[in-house]
């Protein structure tokens, strides 16, 4: 398969290519991230085929997207591009006379950004809080025309104690807001970007989302989100499958020093990426192509989104997507 595949997003009209570039690396992820190194390798990934961009606001708070839009608009062709950001997060300062929701308190899925901008981030998933942070994002992006809005990190492991706040402010009002969205033309379909399947599927149960984008849990070190999968396939959502290399293990020279679900590895964890590696090199595959190949083999997978810090690394992903691969690793795999 090509990265350059197109493949349908459920009902909405639009097609994303079989491979994606996620832009959170860009917002200084684990290390500081110089912009010539970003715009870098959003032209290996346009020129390899890729047209399905990812962004949020929490990207180095507010850099990303800034990043992102300056490409687009000013190097490519955004007319054959699909671009998808997040909802749920404000990027605000504090000023006199002004009352703000606390500042967003750190869960276990946020790394931190080294070189991201000045602000800070504050969850509102609240009707008034998706629609500013939709406009918040075309500003940003300089692109009034963004196709897809994934609502970030909503679950009760990223929320603890106040998910329940948090959950009832989208029922109430946020996913009206998305769907007023979406009936205007405004975008072109919703849903979650999560790194937790149960949200999705609570999710499911109070509107009707598109399409989501589920991180690191249809991995080869993680198939909890398989039963999600084949419900989202009998529902007609799609599923983008990000997060595939599990924060880096899975696409790293060496286990050891990689990052698991955003944080180091434990052993546990190493030993087994090491195993995969070993096994994968039976078959002369490097550990990285089986892993960003692995979700597709699913039927309730759309396509995969790989982040990259340079061109190099996207054309390391795209040769390990497009490697072919032999069945009997895949029977192996399989059978452990």
């Amino acid at each position: 398969m090509k990265v350059s595949e197109r493949r349908a997003v459920g009902h909405t009209g639009l097609e994303v290519t079989a491979m994606g570039l996620g832009c959170a690396p860009f917002g200084g992820m684990y290390r500081a991230m110089e912009a010539r190194d970003a715009f870098g390798a959003l032209r290996a990934a346009w020129d390899a085929g890729i047209r399905h961009f990812d962004a949020a606001p929490m990207y180095g708070l507010g850099r990303a997207e800034h990043l992102l839009g300056h490409f687009l608009r000013e190097e490519a062709d955004r007319a054959e591009a699909v671009i998808s950001t997040k909802v749920g997060r404000l990027m605000t300062l504090p000023r006199p006379g002004r009352t703000l929701p606390p500042e967003a308190p750190p869960n276990p899925f946020d790394s931190g950004w080294t070189n991201g901008l000045g602000f800070q981030e504050r969850f509102d998933y609240s009707y008034d809080g998706l629609m500013r942070s939709f406009d918040d994002s075309q500003q940003r992006l300089g692109l009034p025309d963004i196709d897809l809005l994934f609502i970030h990190d909503i679950g009760r492991v990223t929320h603890g104690e106040q998910h329940g706040r948090h959950w009832s402010d989208l029922t109430a009002g946020g996913f009206r807001a998305l769907a007023e969205l979406r009936a205007a033309g405004l975008i072109k379909g919703f849903g979650l970007g999560v790194n937790e399947t149960q949200a999705i599927a609570e999710a499911m149960g109070e509107t009707d989302p598109d399409c989501c984008l589920l991180a690191g849990r249809y991995t080869l070190l993680d198939q909890s989100g398989a039963d999600l999968l084949a419900r989202a396939k009998a529902q007609g959502m799609a599923v983008i499958a990000a997060g595939v290399y599990n924060s880096g293990i899975l696409a790293a020279s060496d286990p050891a020093d990689a990052k698991f679900d955003y944080r180091d590895a434990p052993p546990a964890v190493v030993a087994e990426a090491q195993r995969l590696a070993t096994l994968c090199a039976r078959f002369d595959v490097p550990l990285g192509a089986a892993a960003v190949q692995f979700p597709l083999r699913h039927p309730g997978v759309t396509s995969v989104l790989i982040g990259a810090r340079s061109a190099s690394d996207v054309e390391t992903g795209v040769a390990w997507f497009e490697r072919a691969i032999p069945d009997a690793l895949w029977s192996d795999l399989d059978a452990t």
